[in-house]
């Protein structure tokens, strides 16, 4: 081996100074350069002004996409402190937005509780903008400074005075950063409408005005968390129109919960920690389901619904049909877990668990229908549960060896690898019959469904597990279902479903989705799941071919070819040869696929409801919303 010592010295040493660091890394801040993390930007100082609004100084938040793209956020807070630093010599506004880890937020006195514990949030935005404007009003005065990737490009100065306080902050995400800037309006809005259900003081005006007329929305939720629960629930048949509801305020956490039940089959369980959207759970969340088992079990016994030889109810029992909110504000947050969206502060789950449970109890005791409802519910999914525990036996596939339990008409593939394997879930044994010719053996397997499945929306677990196309599925994955699923036993890692480009092949896909959101999230949640897209167009001449998953574009190649094409529209995957479908679906070298993500759970859970749920209004008022949108409609 070379001794290279001579040519690695102090000079290698990069040292990244100020913001550096953010710009060259950007993805250990925000996550990502895609869509996701420009959203994040706004996310990053709206949380601010939450936190303002926490602190009991601000009440009205404004969200404006500009034109162009830019964003400004306003609120009337008290206003970033704009008085000298007494240890770096300049303005604290300047310090919060020059310098990682600072403000108001680590032992000093601004803030007693705050979601954005880190203390990057302003800062990180400014390195990752090209261009930003902070307005402070305060002390009397409206001060100003501008910012160019995170340097200071002005003097803080005084242009004007106000009686008003709060902050304004423009900026320009810089272009040299992310791969595409255009924020989706959606996306900010379902984080806009979370955070206004959370904080019922706030005000949240969005305007977009990149459109001839503005649009705009006001957010605004007067009963908190019970509108949010409502809002869950709004395209389902309630049992408590009333939601329960507790707040308090214990050994210096603020605990908030709402429950409010419905006629399905599927608990909606939201968790928060100071404003941020806890996925992974927590102490919270277990003292919050601890205390809802333990009260619905202890009010069942005393008023003699539970008999003595009675086994107590499960808490998936309880929570079947389920919307439930849990928000607690915390001191000192501990975040861990994969993702840092796990609370674990050891104490909060007593403190939670003996205010709901206390609360919860006084519910039941004055509500004795409502009471008896959630029972005879609870007491009916213990049924099906046990019913469904005998047919999950059935689907569950012992081990990978067992190669005899598989479907019967799956074509597996060869590899036993399930990072290289593949599955396809097709539409018909027509389809099936070409993918099987189609596809590569070594790592793609086919399972052709016949027909539609159940729309598992509308279905209690020990139904779904009757129906031949879902055993058939659940057995060819091989990772169990619902509370016994277990991604690490999946024999796949990439699942597609492939369907015809009609509305049936649409409803299908809907009703898959449906079913893997409900009872196989994880598979959705490490992008396991993904689209097929095959070609809607082909352009024929002689011997050459050309395909297109665009009308327009096949429209804008045949126009400037200036030569007479064969064109067909295709309907059916059955309408293609083997060769045409590998070449133009399957194959991993060219093939288009969309990745299925969920980026918000709640938007998620509200659209499968609208579209797939017992109730007609909610889909009615979907597709009146959606239709102008529809660019391929099959008739």
């Amino acid at each position: 081996m070379n001794n290279t010592n001579d040519t690695y010295n102090a000079s290698d040493i990069q040292v990244l100074e100020g913001l550096e660091a953010v710009r060259k890394r950007p993805g250990m801040y925000i996550g990502s350069t895609g869509p996701r993390g420009l959203h994040h930007l706004v996310f990053e100082i709206v949380d601010n002004s939450i936190d303002e609004a926490v602190a009991g100084g601000c009440d009205q938040i404004n969200v404006t996409i500009n034109p162009d793209n830019s964003i400004t956020v306003s609120d009337n807070g008290r206003g970033i402190p704009v008085d000298t630093h007494p240890l770096m010599g300049i303005p604290a506004l300047e310090v919060i937005l020059t310098t990682l880890h600072s403000g108001g937020k680590f032992g000093g006195s601004g803030y007693t509780i705050s979601g954005g514990l880190h203390g990057v949030g302003l800062s990180v935005v400014n390195a990752l903008s090209s261009r930003m404007e902070i307005i402070v009003r305060r002390d009397g005065k409206v001060h100003q400074q501008f910012y160019e990737q995170g340097k200071p490009v002005s003097e803080l100065q005084v242009i004007g005075d106000s009686k008003e306080t709060g902050t304004t902050i423009y900026f320009v995400p810089d272009h040299e950063i992310f791969e595409e800037i255009v924020f989706d309006r959606d996306i900010l809005i379902q984080r806009l409408r979370e955070l206004a259900f959370l904080n019922s003081i706030i005000t949240i005006s969005f305007q977009d005005n990149r459109e001839e007329e503005p649009y705009t929305k006001e957010l605004h939720y007067s009963n908190g968390l019970k509108d949010f629960v409502t809002y869950v629930n709004k395209s389902k048949e309630t049992i408590n129109a009333d939601p329960f509801y507790v707040e308090c305020r214990k050994e210096d956490v603020v605990v908030q919960a709402a429950v409010q039940y419905n006629n399905g089959y599927t608990e909606n369980l939201y968790s928060f920690a100071n404003n941020i959207r806890t996925q992974e759970g927590g102490t919270h969340e277990i003292g919050f389901k601890n205390a809802l088992t333990r009260v619905i079990n202890d009010y069942a016994r005393k008023n003699n619904i539970l008999k003595e030889n009675d086994g107590n109810l499960s808490g998936e029992d309880i929570r079947e049909g389920m919307a439930g909110i849990i928000s607690v504000l915390v001191k000192e947050p501990q975040f861990e877990g994969q993702t840092k969206t796990k609370l674990g502060n050891t104490y909060i789950r007593g403190i939670v668990e003996s205010a709901v449970y206390e609360y919860m109890e006084d519910y039941l005791n004055e509500n004795p229908p409502i009471a008896r409802k959630i029972l005879e519910k609870a007491i009916s999914a213990r049924r099906a549960r046990e019913a469904a525990k005998k047919a999950r036996e059935l689907t569950r596939r012992k081990n990978a060896l067992e190669s005899s339990t598989l479907p019967g008409k799956l074509a597996d593939c060869s590899d036993r690898n399930p990072a290289h394997c593949e599955l396809y879930i097709v539409e018909g044994d027509s389809a099936g019959g070409s993918a099987k010719m189609a596809r590569d053996r070594n790592f793609q397997a086919i399972l052709p469904l016949r027909g539609k499945i159940l729309n598992v929306q509308k279905s209690r677990l020990d139904r779904i597990l009757a129906n031949e196309e879902i055993k058939a599925m659940i057995t060819a994955i091989g990772a169990g279902i619902s509370e016994d699923f277990d991604i690490k036993k999946a024999r796949y890692h990439k699942l597609f479903i492939m369907t015809d480009a009609d509305v049936d092949g649409a409803h299908i896909r809907v009703l898959l989705l449906t079913f893997f959101y409900n009872y196989m999230r994880d598979l959705i949640e490490n992008g396991y799941v993904y689209i097929a897209q095959p070609p809607l167009y082909g352009t024929k001449r002689g011997n050459e071919i050309h395909y297109f998953h665009d009308e327009d574009k096949m429209n804008q190649f045949v126009t400037a070819s200036n030569k007479k094409w064969t064109i067909q529209r295709y309907k059916g995957l059955g309408e293609m040869d083997p060769e045409q479908l590998w070449g133009t679906t399957m194959n991993p070298e060219n093939r288009a696929i969309l990745r299925v993500t969920i980026e918000d759970a709640i938007a998620a859970d509200q659209i499968f409801s609208d579209l797939m749920g017992e109730n007609v209004e909610p889909r009615k008022e979907f597709i009146q919303t959606y239709a102008r949108y529809v660019s391929n409609l099959d008739i």
